[in-house]
């Protein structure tokens, strides 16, 4: 076991170590406050989370932003996710500016050997996927969201690979492993989960615990819950919590457990109306309800069993408590907006900790936090000791406070560039729209050779479509004339010979389209040959999809040709020439490799 001397220097503010313990870092998609039994929710068992804010410390107010890539980025910087480039969660919009760095960039510096095994959501391609972010080996997908739940197609190390089973089964034995490999190192291991987030597929034995469970405990606004929808979440729930046991008892076996921090925590509010202990919001808003989350800190030995943390924290204060815990030196000079949080770990709400602002925002929706209010995106002031569900608004009792906490967020927004709705105040847009981000995809790195430019980061023109409204899991359909296109604004890096691979599915009644791939002048000319008509895969759901979310199916991949292109930026743009069918293909994904 790894010798771990850990000490409190008199008068420090962090916990220092002699050798440098193991992170583990999980991370749960769309999972509310509510959805755990530690914080009061009777109808599902959450023992093994449960368990890390037993045997260590969890806290009473922590807060995250309402939607995954902003959460996401801010946890592994500790800057706000618009000082960063982030600002929505598809078509390029999810990716942190290339001058930021991450608490993995450090930990690697520092010798750590790092892995991420799950979901990424802030960037594609390189120079903005997980491996040049920090991490040393990925298994995943780095969109927002996947449409296959089980025997997913999932990226290693930017190569899609089959697997078999479910998928946070599959993507908890792939953490287990790396753990293994790396016993003797010290090691990173992120570990950011599906689940609960749609699609609501749950193994069968895990959603039969619940398909006829009684709800006892309802939403804020009971007419908005959805029954089988809250039944899938527990399902959900309480198979990611056999997965977090598995990676505690692989801790345990190995000899591990004291000599490694696990961190766990939610990435925004619940994704469907549901229990939420009476607040008010869900994921997507600014409310208390929607960004919310649990956080559970376990060190063994180094913080206190049980304790709790009550002053107010939030996702910006992760890196820079993990840098100090681990004592590990920051990679990146540009100023954090989140604390060191040891103070707290070490002497909980007797620490001298200075009162502060937390914001919380999405689209030009802007909320303030300090320890005992809020100000909504309507300006409304709440009492959150008196009032949590935000039922009546105080801001005539307490104008002064009120034109504090105003006067903060007018100064806020004006130093992230987040627009002021009309009028002052009131809600803006639910979301920035699906608009393709104008930065280009960069191709033709020597060292990651293999770009993949999916549906989600292109743009469908003419009469094309996306298969469904959300990007992220979606592919083009509709492709039936000479002036639809599919374009990706790119960026070629290198000068070489490139190998075009189409991602596709196409009738046999259809085949013999010929399309042709673009890009300065250049081009690449293909004849779609060969048919494969898989079925659209329907029976893994719980609850049915909307129509914002594809059904999905398995895709075939041919081989367009080579094409020499030189460096430079424009639009690559893949159309037909010829259409002897009804349609072209439904295409997921174009891969250029540089070879």
């Amino acid at each position: 076991m790894k010798a771990l001397l850990c000490f409190f220097a008199l008068g420090a503010s962090t916990l220092l170590a002699a050798t440098r313990p193991n992170v583990v870092i999980l991370l749960a998609d769309d999972a509310g406050w509510g959805d755990y039994s530690f914080n009061g929710n009777h109808q599902l068992a959450t023992p093994n989370i449960d368990s890390l804010a037993k045997t260590g410390a969890h806290f009473d107010r922590f807060f995250v932003q309402p939607v995954c890539s902003p959460t996401r980025s801010e946890f592994l910087t500790g800057r706000y996710h618009r000082r960063l480039g982030v600002y929505g969660v598809s078509t390029g919009q999810e990716r942190m500016n290339l001058d930021e760095k991450t608490f993995a960039d450090s930990f690697k510096a520092a010798g750590y050997v790092t892995g991420i095994f799950g979901k990424w959501h802030n960037g594609s391609q390189w120079p903005y996927h997980p491996l040049a972010r920090g991490f040393d080996t990925f298994w995943g997908y780095t969109s927002g969201h996947w449409g296959e739940y089980f025997d997913a197609p999932l990226e290693n190390n930017g190569v899609m690979k089959p697997s078999k089973g479910y998928i946070v089964d599959v993507l908890t034995d792939k953490a287990l492993q790396f753990i293994d490999h790396n016993k003797d190192k010290p090691f990173l291991c992120y570990v950011p989960f599906t689940t609960p987030h749609s699609p609501f597929s749950v193994p069968p034995e895990d959603w039969n615990r619940f398909k006829d469970k009684p709800i006892t405990q309802t939403a804020t606004n009971p007419k908005d819950e959805e029954a089988d929808a809250t039944r899938c979440v527990w399902a959900m729930l309480e198979n990611q919590d056999r997965n977090v046991g598995r990676i505690l008892a692989k801790l345990k076996e190995l000899n591990l457990e004291n000599d490694t921090i696990v961190v766990y925590f939610s990435d925004n509010g619940p994704n469907t109306s549901r229990w939420t202990g009476g607040m008010k919001g869900k994921k997507a808003m600014t409310d208390e309800g929607g960004v919310r989350s649990p956080l559970f800190i376990r060190w063994p030995g180094k913080i206190a069993a049980g304790s709790q943390v009550k002053p107010i924290a939030g996702a910006i204060d992760l890196s820079p408590t993990l840098h100090a815990l681990a004592g590990v030196k920051r990679v990146g000079d540009k100023p954090q907006d989140g604390r060191d949080l040891t103070p707290l770990l070490n002497k909980g709400s007797d620490a001298d900790w200075a009162p502060r602002y937390i914001f919380n925002s999405w689209a030009n929706n802007v909320s303030v936090r300090t320890q005992t209010h809020r100000l909504d995106n309507g300006g409304n002031l709440f009492d959150m000791i008196a009032d949590p569900g935000q039922t009546t608004p105080i801001q005539a009792k307490q104008p002064e406070l009120a034109k504090e906490l105003t006067t903060a967020v007018a100064a806020w927004r004006k130093e992230l560039g987040i627009a002021t709705p009309a009028g002052g105040k009131g809600k803006s847009a639910n979301g920035p729209g699906n608009a393709v981000d104008p930065r280009p995809l960069a191709i033709g790195y020597r060292e990651f050779p293999i770009t993949m430019l999916p549906a989600r980061d292109g743009e469908p023109r003419g009469e094309m479509l996306r298969s469904g409204k959300a990007p992220n899991s979606s592919y083009f359909v509709n492709w039936t004339k000479l002036t639809d296109s599919a374009v990706w604004n790119i960026e070629v890096v290198n000068a070489g010979t490139y190998v075009v691979a189409l991602d596709y599915t196409c009738p046999k009644a259809d085949i013999g389209s010929k399309v042709e791939l673009s890009f300065e002048g250049i081009t690449l000319k293909g004849v779609v040959a060969e048919a494969w008509d898989p079925a659209l895969i329907t029976d893994q759901d719980v609850v049915p999809r909307g129509t914002g979310e594809s059904l999905m199916k398995p895709f075939h991949t041919m081989i367009l040709g080579e094409v020499r292109l030189e460096p430079g930026k424009g639009e690559l743009k893949l159309r037909a020439t010829d259409i002897p069918g009804k349609s072209v293909m439904e295409l997921r994904r174009v891969t250029m490799t540089l070879k």
